[in-house]
C-alpha cells in the first residue's frame, strides 16, 4: 500500500517523463516540459524528487532527472528548506550514494553534485571531507563515490557564483573547502593510488587529480608519485582519455613560465619519452590514441612556447614532435590541434629579438608547408566516382573544406617566418611537377591525378593576403602558369580564386592583366556554376584594384556587362556590378553623368518591365535585387565636384528618382522592394551629402508618405541619413534647412506614435528598433530640439513600452536611447564614439530630463528591473544596468524607492526577505551616508544628506545586476535535465 500511495503522489512526473522519451506529438511533450519545469521549482519537489530517487518503480532515466531536479533545488532553493532539516538532508544524500554506489554513474555523479553544493552552503558543516571519506571511504564498494564527490567539489566551488551566498561568504567557504583541504585531497589521491594496481588505472583518479590542480600547488603533484601515474597511465586504454585531459591541464597551469621552470623541467622529457607513440599510433591506425598524443605535443608547445622560443636548441625534439603529429594524420582528425602552436609560435618568431631563434626553426616551417600542402589534396574515393569524392558523406566534405581553410592559415604563418617567395616556390614546384608528368595527358575531358594541382593552387589562394604587391620572383613564373591549367571544374575554379587574390599584385604589373582577364572572364562560360560564381567574385576584385587600368575600356566593360548579367545569379550579378562600378568610380567628373547613363539605363529599363510584369513573391525579390544594383553605382561612384557646381552623380539621381519612387508607391506592402528603394536613397545621402539638397524636399516627401503608408522602419533608416548629413553646423546647411529637418522628423515620430497606439510592441519589433535608433542621432545632432519638443514625452513612454519585448535588437536601440537621454540630465553632454567632446547641458534641457525621470521613472524602473530578471536578452544586461545607474545619478533617493517598490511587487516566495533586506540595504548604503538599517523606512529628514561620491554610487550597477542574475537564474532560467529528455533514452554506464 505504501509503495503505490508513493508511486500516486509522482505518477504525474513519471507519465510527463515517459511522454518526453516517447513519440507523442510536439503539443503533448510541450504540455510535458512545462509541467516539469514548473515542477522543478515547486517546494513540493523535494520529497517528490527524492521518492523517485529511491522508488524501485522508477527507471534510470526518471532517477537521474530526479537527482538533476534535486541538485537543482540545492543550488537554488535551499531557502525553502527550514536550516534545522539540512543535516538530514546531508544524511540522505550520503544514504543515496551508498545505494548508488556501482552506478549508473550519472545518477551517482548528480547526486555528488548534490552533496558538493549543499557542502558550499552549510557553512556550519567544517569538516565535509572528513565526514564524506568516514562514511564513504572505508567501503571498497563505496570508494568511487568519494571519487566523484572529490572530483565535483572544486568545480562546484569555483561555479558558487550561482548559489545564494554573498560575496563574503563566498569566498570564506571557497578557502574551506579547496584551500583547507588540499593537501588533505593530495594525501588521500595519492594513498588511493597505491593501494592496488588498478586504483592506479582507474580514470577517476585521474579526473580528481585534474580538479585539484587548481587548488594544490602544481610542485606537490609533480614532485609525488602521481605525476607516474599520470604518464603510465598513457599506456593503457581505459585511463588514456583522462590522462591525457589531465597532463594537458597541467601544462595549461605552467603557463607562467619563468615561475614554472622547474616543473616543466620536470615534465619535459616525459613529454619528449612520449614521441615514439606517434608512430606507434598511426601504424596501428587508433585515431583516438593519435589525437590525444597529437593534443599531448601541441597543448605542451602551445604552454611552453616563450621557452620555446627563448630556447630554440633545447626545445627542438618537442617542435618537431609537433611536427611529426602533423605529418603522420593520415585521417586529418588530429592536424587541428597542432594549428593554435603554428600561430602562436610564428607571433614570437617574427619579433626583432627572437631573429636567432627564428633562423632555428625555418627548417621545420619549410618542411610544415609541405605538409599543409599535401593535407590539402581532395581525397581519391575508392569507387572512382570524381563526382562525389567523398563517397556520400556529407559530414566529412565539410569538415575537409573547414579544414582546409585552416591550413591555409598555417601556410600564412609559414610566409611570415620563412618569406613569402619561398612558399610561393614550393607550389610553384608542385605545380610545375604536374605539368612535366600529367601535363601531357591532360584534355579537355581528362586531367590526370588532377588532386595534385589543385591543392598547390588553393596554398597559392591561401597564401595570396601575405604577398607584397611588389614580388618579383615567383609571380612572373607563376602567372603564366595558372593561365594556361587544363579545364577541370575544381582545377579551374582554384585557378580563378587564385587569380583574384593577386589583383593588387597585377595593378602594379600592367603587362600581366590581359591574359589574366581573359582567363577569368572566359569562365564566364564554364558549365560549372561553382566556376562561374568565382569568375564573378575575382572580376570584382580585379576591376577593384586594377580600376586606374580600365579606366580607359568602359565602352568594351559595358559590353560584357550587359552580356553576362543577366545570366548570373544574383550573387554574382551583384560582384560584377562593384566591379565595373569601381571602375566608373576613377572616371572625371565630366564623364561620370555619360555612363552612369550607359551603364545604368538598362538597369532601370529592365526594373522598370520586371515591376510592370510582377506576378508572385519571387518576381518582386528579382525586382529588389535590380535594385540593389543601382545602390552599388551610388555607393562607387562618388565624383568630387566644387558645391557651387551641380553633381553629375546627383543629376543622374535625379532622372531615376521618380522610377523609383512610382515602384514604392506600387509595392507599399512589399518589404523586400521597400527596403532596396530605401537603401538606394540612404546611400544617396551618404555618398553625395549636402550635394543632394536639391532633391532633399522630394525625397522627405516620400519617406514621411511611404512611412506612413507603409509602416516599415526602413523609412526611418532612410530619413536617419538625412539627419546625419544635413545637421547642425554642417558646411553648406543653412537654419532653415536644419529646421525643415527637425520638423520632418517630428512628422515621422508622429507617425510612429500613431501606429505604436494601434499595435502591439511584439508587431513592430523592427520599427522600434529603427526609431529608436534614429532618435539616438536626433539626441545627437538636434539634442536641446528633441528633449525640449513635446513629442518626447510619448516617445519616452513607447520606449518603456517597448521594453517588453523579447527580440534582442529593439530592446538594444530602446537602451541606447534611454542612455543617451538620461546622459543629457547631467552638467555634461554624453560623447558620441566619434567625438569625445563633451560640451555644457543647458539648464532647462537638464530640468527637461529630469522633470521626464520624475514622470516616467518608476515604470522605467520596473521595466527594466522586470526585464533583467525575466525577459532581456542576455547582452543586453550591461546596458539595462546602466540605465538603472543613470537613473541613480540623476534622482538616487527616488530611484532607490521605486526599486524598492518593484522588489516588493515579486511572486511571494521567489526571493527570501534576507535578499531583498540585503539588497535594498546595500542599495541605501551607498545612496546616503548612514547606517542602512535606519533607512528602510525613507525618512524625510535624511533626503537632504550628502550622496557618497559616484564611484560609490556606480556599485549599485554591481549589485542590481548581481540580484537580477540570481534571480533569473532561480525562478525563470531553465533547470537542468529537462533538454536531454527529448532525446533518446540515456545510456547508462556503470
Amino acid at each position: 500500500m505504501a509503495a503505490n500511495g508513493a508511486q500516486q503522489a509522482f505518477a504525474a512526473v513519471l507519465g510527463a517523463l515517459a511522454t518526453m522519451s516517447s513519440s507523442s506529438d510536439r503539443a503533448q511533450k510541450g504540455q510535458a516540459h512545462e509541467f516539469l519545469e514548473k515542477f522543478q521549482k515547486s517546494p513540493e519537489a523535494w520529497i517528490t524528487a527524492s521518492e523517485i530517487i529511491q522508488s524501485e518503480n522508477a527507471d534510470p532515466g526518471a532517477k537521474l532527472f530526479a537527482a538533476t531536479t534535486l541538485k537543482g533545488k540545492i543550488v537554488y532553493d535551499l531557502h525553502q528548506l527550514p536550516r534545522e532539516s539540512l543535516p538530514s538532508l546531508r544524511q540522505s544524500l550520503l544514504n543515496m550514494l551508498v545505494v548508488f554506489r556501482a552506478g549508473p554513474k550519472p545518477i551517482r555523479m548528480q547526486l555528488c553534485v548534490c552533496l558538493a553544493n549543499l557542502a558550499i552552503q552549510m557553512m556550519e558543516w567544517k569538516d565535509v571531507l572528513q565526514v564524506v571519506v568516514a562514511t564513504l571511504g572505508t567501503d571498497p564498494q563505496t570508494l568511487p563515490c568519494v571519487l566523484d564527490f572529490l572530483r565535483v567539489l572544486p568545480e562546484e566551488v569555483t561555479e558558487g557564483r550561482k548559489i545564494n551566498l554573498s560575496e563574503d561568504e563566498l569566498n570564506i567557504r571557497t578557502k574551506e573547502l579547496l584551500e583547507d583541504n588540499a593537501q588533505q585531497a593530495l594525501a588521500l589521491l595519492s594513498q588511493y593510488s597505491q593501494s592496488s594496481e588498478s586504483a592506479a588505472r582507474n580514470p577517476q583518479l585521474l579526473d580528481c587529480i585534474t580538479s585539484w590542480l587548481r587548488e594544490v600547488p602544481l610542485n606537490d603533484i609533480v614532485n609525488s608519485s602521481l605525476l607516474k601515474i599520470i604518464i603510465d597511465a598513457l599506456s593503457a586504454d581505459e585511463p588514456f582519455e583522462s590522462a591525457v585531459e589531465c597532463l594537458c591541464a597541467i601544462f595549461n597551469e605552467t603557463r607562467d613560465v619563468d615561475e614554472c621552470i622547474t616543473i616543466i623541467q620536470t615534465l619535459y622529457p616525459h613529454v619528449i619519452a612520449l614521441r615514439p607513440k606517434i608512430a606507434e599510433a598511426a601504424r596501428e591506425e587508433d585515431t583516438d590514441k593519435y589525437k590525444g598524443i597529437a593534443r599531448i605535443f601541441a597543448e605542451a608547445g602551445e604552454a611552453w612556447v616563450v621557452l620555446i622560443a627563448r630556447m630554440p636548441v633545447e626545445f627542438r625534439a618537442l617542435v618537431e614532435g609537433i611536427l611529426e603529429t602533423a605529418a603522420m594524420d593520415s585521417e586529418r582528425d588530429a592536424i587541428s590541434h597542432t594549428f593554435k602552436f603554428w600561430y602562436e609560435l610564428k607571433q614570437y618568431l617574427t619579433l626583432e629579438r627572437y631573429i636567432g631563434s627564428r633562423m632555428e626553426y625555418v627548417d621545420i616551417y619549410s618542411k610544415l608547408v609541405d605538409i599543409m600542402i599535401g593535407h590539402l589534396e581532395y581525397p581519391k574515393p575508392e569507387s572512382g566516382d570524381e563526382k562525389d569524392l567523398f563517397e556520400g558523406d556529407r559530414d566529412q566534405e565539410e569538415k575537409f573544406r573547414e579544414f582546409r581553410h585552416q591550413m591555409g592559415d598555417v601556410l600564412k604563418d609559414c610566409c611570415e617566418v620563412i618569406g613569402v617567395t619561398d612558399c610561393l616556390q614550393k607550389s610553384y614546384a608542385l605545380i610545375e611537377i604536374w605539368v612535366q608528368n600529367y601535363g601531357p595527358q591532360a584534355s579537355a575531358g581528362h586531367v590526370p591525378e588532377w588532386q595534385k594541382l589543385e591543392a598547390p593552387l588553393f596554398s597559392l589562394r591561401a597564401m595570396g593576403r601575405m604577398v607584397p604587391p611588389d614580388e618579383n620572383i615567383m609571380l612572373p613564373r607563376l602567372m603564366p602558369l595558372i593561365v594556361q591549367i587544363p579545364n577541370h571544374d575544381k582545377v579551374r575554379f582554384q585557378a580563378v580564386m587564385a587569380l583574384g587574390r593577386y589583383t593588387e599584385w597585377t595593378a602594379q604589373h600592367p603587362e600581366m592583366l590581359q591574359p589574366q582577364l581573359e582567363f577569368i572572364i572566359a569562365a564566364f562560360d564554364h558549365q560549372s556554376k561553382e566556376v562561374v560564381r568565382a569568375a564573378a567574385l575575382s572580376f570584382k576584385f580585379f576591376c577593384n584594384d586594377c580600376a586606374d587600368l580600365l579606366s580607359g575600356f568602359t565602352t568594351q566593360l559595358q559590353s560584357f556587362y550587359s552580356t553576362y548579367l543577366n545570366r548570373l545569379p544574383t550573387n554574382s550579378q551583384d560582384e560584377i556590378t562593384d566591379g565595373v562600378a569601381s571602375v566608373l568610380a576613377k572616371l572625371p567628373a565630366d564623364k561620370i553623368y555619360e555612363n552612369l547613363r550607359l551603364y545604368c539605363n538598362p538597369v532601370i529599363s529592365s526594373l522598370m518591365e520586371m515591376a510592370k510584369n510582377v506576378s508572385n513573391d519571387r518576381d518582386k525579390i528579382a525586382v529588389a535585387d535590380k535594385i540593389q544594383l543601382v545602390t552599388i553605382f551610388v555607393q562607387w561612384v562618388q565624383p568630387y565636384v566644387d558645391p557651387s557646381q551641380e553633381n553629375p552623380a546627383v543629376k543622374y539621381c535625379q532622372d531615376i528618382f521618380p522610377i523609383l519612387s512610382a515602384i514604392a508607391e506600387n509595392f507599399v506592402s512589399c518589404v523586400p522592394i521597400l527596403e532596396r528603394i530605401c537603401r538606394c536613397w540612404r546611400y544617396m545621402v551618404l555618398s553625395y551629402r549636402t550635394a543632394m539638397a536639391p532633391l532633399l524636399p522630394e525625397l522627405a516627401d516620400k519617406l514621411a508618405t511611404g512611412f506612413k503608408a507603409s509602416k516599415q522602419g526602413c523609412f526611418l533608416w532612410a530619413t536617419d541619413s538625412i539627419v546625419r548629413e544635413f545637421s547642425e553646423g554642417v558646411e553648406h546647411v543653412d537654419e532653415t534647412t536644419t529646421n525643415a529637418i527637425f520638423q520632418f522628423y517630428e512628422q515621422q515620430s508622429n507617425t510612429f506614435l500613431t501606429i505604436m497606439n494601434d499595435l502591439p510592441p511584439e508587431e513592430l519589433p523592427d520599427l522600434i528598433e529603427d526609431f529608436f535608433r534614429l532618435t539616438v542621432d536626433m539626441l545627437l545632432y538636434y539634442p536641446s530640439h528633441t528633449i525640449l519638443c513635446p513629442f518626447i514625452d510619448p516617445i519616452l513612454a513607447a520606449a518603456c513600452a517597448s521594453l517588453t519585448l523579447l527580440k534582442e535588437e529593439p530592446v538594444f536601440a530602446t537602451l541606447h536611447f534611454l542612455r543617451d537621454l538620461l546622459g543629457y540630465g547631467g552638467e555634461f553632454s554624453p560623447s558620441s564614439s566619434f567625438d569625445q567632446t563633451r560640451h555644457h547641458v543647458p539648464a532647462e534641457v537638464q530640468a527637461r530630463v529630469k522633470q521626464l525621470v520624475a514622470g516616467h521613472g518608476e515604470q522605467l524602473v520596473q521595466r527594466i528591473m522586470t526585464g533583467m530578471m525575466y525577459t532581456f536578452p542576455r547582452d543586453c544586461f550591461p546596458d539595462a544596468s546602466g540605465v538603472l545607474l543613470d537613473l541613480f545619478q540623476l534622482m538616487p533617493e527616488q530611484v532607490a524607492v521605486w526599486v524598492q517598490g518593484t522588489v516588493g511587487m515579486l511572486p511571494a516566495g521567489s526571493i527570501t526577505p534576507s535578499e531583498s533586506e540585503r539588497l535594498l540595504g546595500s542599495i541605501k548604503q551607498y545612496v546616503y551616508h548612514f547606517p542602512p538599517l535606519a533607512l528602510f523606512s525613507f525618512p524625510p529628514e535624511f533626503l537632504g544628506k550628502e550622496r557618497v561620491e559616484s564611484g560609490d554610487v556606480r556599485k549599485v550597477r554591481t549589485l542590481l545586476q548581481d540580484f537580477t542574475n540570481s534571480y533569473r537564474r532561480r525562478n525563470v532560467a531553465p533547470r537542468e535535465g529537462l533538454g536531454r529528455l527529448e532525446a533518446s533514452r540515456f545510456r547508462f554506464s556503470g
